[in-house]
């Protein structure tokens, strides 16, 4: 089920930690250009990703071939990876949305526990062993900590809106491959909901 963790804003450790950023870009704190930094990342040799414990991270992981449907076509090889590695390293799944060529999703861990890292090496793993082929995922992936309960609801609503910001679907509630059809489920989001996404872009290329 969806967390009902209260999140809070960042403490003055991890505004300082996200400022390291200043370098390569001028950071107004509550309007952050998360793309221009997500390019950013591959030219930083000493960039660091920050752990804290029961925290909440939205991600991006991106195949290699942006004209792959790897994601979608073999939908079920990656359901069983994430379950598995769920099952071995519980994390709470906030929200996810799966495309032919990326996925987006938040996820909050336990709290005593800060190793997404690990997480995605082992579903990147097992998802790979199902394949014929190797090498399908890119190296990194995009993640950014959920400051506040802005931050994280517009997060919500960028994975939600996405098959629709990418032309696969008109309308959100067509997307077969996100928890979406859950938060409806749950009263969350209306059926018909819909949001404008065509300026806001976290983590994956055009």
């Amino acid at each position: 089920p969806p967390s009902n963790k209260t999140l809070h804003k960042p403490s003055a450790k991890f505004r300082s930690c996200f400022l390291k950023f200043s370098d390569f870009i001028a950071i107004n704190p509550a309007h952050v250009t998360f793309d221009f930094l997500f390019m950013e990342i591959g030219k930083m040799p000493n960039y660091r990703r920050y752990y804290i414990n029961g925290g909440t991270w939205f991600f991006t992981v991106n195949l290699k071939n942006r004209q792959s449907d790897l994601l979608v076509s073999r939908i079920a090889d990656l359901r069983a990876a994430v379950s598995a590695v769920k099952n071995a390293k519980p994390f709470n799944i906030d929200a996810w949305v799966v495309l032919p060529e990326h996925i987006h999703c938040i996820w909050t861990l336990p709290e005593d526990d800060c190793d997404f890292s690990s997480r995605w090496r082992e579903i990147k793993k097992r998802f790979t062993k199902s394949l014929p082929r190797q090498a399908v995922w890119q190296s990194r992936f995009w993640e950014h900590m959920i400051r506040n309960e802005d931050d994280y609801r517009r997060h919500v609503d960028y994975i939600y809106s996405n098959p629709v910001k990418h032309g696969w679907v008109q309308r959100v509630q067509d997307w077969p491959f996100s928890t979406f059809h859950r938060d409806v489920r749950a009263g969350m989001y209306p059926g018909d909901w819909a949001w404008d996404t065509s300026e806001y872009m976290v983590g994956e290329r055009k």
